[in-house]
């Protein structure tokens, strides 16, 4: 288990989201603008490695490129964080319930996931 960290820039770090396979997400609050935020922290060991570097940067450039209502917002990097838009509500993975799919919702991630997707494939090309 990571140890918790306390701030990160000038974010304050009051909880933990979650975590995948490109780190952790912590709830914050912005000590400046006074607002909740979403920062993913990429593990130590992703620093040393040069490809996932560049799949971290990758990722913040084409998400800070995208405006939909379903892609959290970037507003910006601090080191190995990621500072984004904390979205409230449901993780992605619990759209069963009670033995059904909400197709809507999986539909709306799909497309967003498919929006970034795109966008990725583009600036690999540029």
């Amino acid at each position: 288990m990571t140890p918790r960290p306390t701030v990160i820039g000038h974010y304050r770090i009051t909880g933990k989201l979650g975590q995948g396979g490109m780190g952790e997400v912590w709830r914050a609050v912005d000590a400046k603008l006074g607002r909740e935020v979403a920062v993913k922290i990429l593990p130590q060991a992703f620093a040393r490695d040069p490809a996932r570097m560049a799949r971290f940067e990758r990722e913040a450039r084409v998400l800070a490129s995208l405006n939909h209502p379903h892609i959290a917002q970037i507003y910006g990097v601090e080191d190995l964080a990621l500072i984004m838009e904390l979205a409230e509500g449901e993780s992605p993975c619990l759209f069963r319930k009670a033995g059904k799919w909400y197709r809507r919702s999986a539909f709306r991630v799909v497309y967003a996931a498919g929006a970034w997707n795109t966008a990725q494939i583009g600036m690999s090309r540029s």
